[in-house]
């Protein structure tokens, strides 16, 4: 916090104001998901509207989204159920914990009647990218890429197998690609206005702020996908930073990024999504202050290489599989900056299905995976490690050590 009071707040008065300011949101929402869950735990069952985001087949399970909560349950029979459908559910709220009613819920249905959908800009988007692709699975990947549609658990294996998950979850990758390529076209069309009309105005900023508020609305087409949001806020704060000349990629914009999202969002504490996006900035902010002085060359490909590698430990924690395809991942990374903006360029003009032959050849790849978990002391020392990294080069070198070691014993 010492460097919070440094770079973001210039006295500690203003530290301690930022930081009751920070704990007064989160207690008032605190206070409002707990009056929801009075409300829902008021009687023995509860009755609500819902839209259909998932259904797991092998368990029959299926997630439901209210817009208010998100719970699952257990359909014995899932045969006129789709994903997407509208449905109002009654199901047994009695037993539910203010823990598992924020992380997301397990119940039992004893009501479910279909409704008919309804129509909306999303559902529009939708049924625009189904239409553009004969196959289920590539369907569901552009709709996991574009509007953070959850995918199907055998395509969410597929691409942890490959060790490419962050590439269909949407977050800073690639809102990052979404902003140069709206702010590059706002700059082409505002240019001319500007020249004539507000040549007084900053026109980066009014860009930047343009490129913004399309981003908000985007964040609100995917219902603010939590990995998504911690990089919208992120880009607010850089915004902010770059306005008051203040130090853009600093750990610090981070931290307040964590504070911000979960005393406004109560419930990404427990989004595991969120955790490894706050991760992977954090990983990326710590190659740029020890690694900034290599060669430009050099360092694109060493920087996707080795964040693969420090990312390891703290994935295979979660997730078991392992194979040296894995590897591969850094090649498809650095494609993919060219293949989503394209892909987006694709379906915008209607012709989705143009590579779907090769990305279907793609997903019916096979190959042999063992599992390997991360030891959960091993866990708790590389977090460490890697925290004590942001403020000291020995840690930092120590960290490295222990990301080299745990890969040998991942692959070898």
């Amino acid at each position: 916090m010492k460097t919070l009071s440094l770079e973001l707040v210039k006295t500690k008065i203003e530290l301690f104001y930022l930081s009751c300011f920070l704990v007064l949101i989160f207690l008032i929402n605190i206070f409002y998901e707990y009056a929801k869950y009075k409300d829902i735990t008021y009687d023995e069952v509860y009755s609500s509207e819902a839209v259909i985001v998932n259904i797991y087949k092998k368990e029959n399970i299926v997630k439901f989204n209210t817009g208010k909560f998100i719970f699952y349950s257990k359909i014995n029979s899932l045969e006129n159920l789709k994903k997407f459908d509208r449905v109002r559910v009654l199901f047994i709220s009695k037993y539910i914990s203010f823990y598992s009613y924020l992380k997301g819920f397990y119940t039992k249905v004893l009501d479910l009647e279909l409704l008919e959908k309804q129509k909306s800009i999303k559902a529009n988007l939708i049924l625009k990218i189904q239409q553009q692709h004969q196959d289920k699975a590539i369907s569901e990947l552009f709709l996991a890429l574009f509007l953070a549609i959850p995918a199907s658990i055998e395509l969410k294996e597929f691409f942890a197998n490959f060790s490419i998950s962050h590439l269909i979850a949407i977050s800073g990758f690639h809102l990052a690609i979404l902003s140069f390529i709206i702010y590059s076209f706002s700059f082409f069309f505002y240019n001319f206005y500007h020249q004539k009309y507000f040549n007084y105005r900053n026109k980066k900023y009014d860009i930047l702020l343009f490129t913004s508020f399309i981003i908000f609305l985007y964040l609100l087409l995917t219902d603010i996908v939590a990995s998504l949001l911690r990089s919208y806020i992120m880009f607010i704060i850089g915004i902010f930073l770059l306005r008051n000349n203040i130090k853009l990629l600093s750990f610090n914009s981070l931290l307040l990024t964590v504070f911000l999202i979960l005393a406004f969002f109560p419930k990404y504490l427990f989004s595991l999504s969120l955790w490894f996006s706050i991760s992977a900035v954090f990983y990326i902010f710590l190659f740029i202050k020890y690694f900034k002085d290599l060669n430009k060359v050099f360092s694109f490909f060493f920087f996707n290489l080795w964040i693969f590698l420090v990312f390891n430990p703290i994935v295979h924690l979660f997730f078991y599989q392992t194979s040296l395809i894995q590897f591969y991942s850094i090649l498809l990374t650095m494609i993919f900056t060219i293949f989503y903006p394209l892909e987006l360029f694709l379906h915008f003009i209607g012709l989705g299905n143009l590579l779907d032959e090769y990305i279907k050849s793609f997903l019916e790849l096979k190959f042999i995976f063992y599992e390997v978990k991360t030891p959960f002391w091993f866990f708790l020392l590389y977090c460490v490690i890697s925290l004590c990294s942001s403020f000291k080069k020995q840690f930092f070198w120590i960290l490295n050590i222990l990301m080299v070691g745990f890969n040998l014993y991942l692959y070898i």
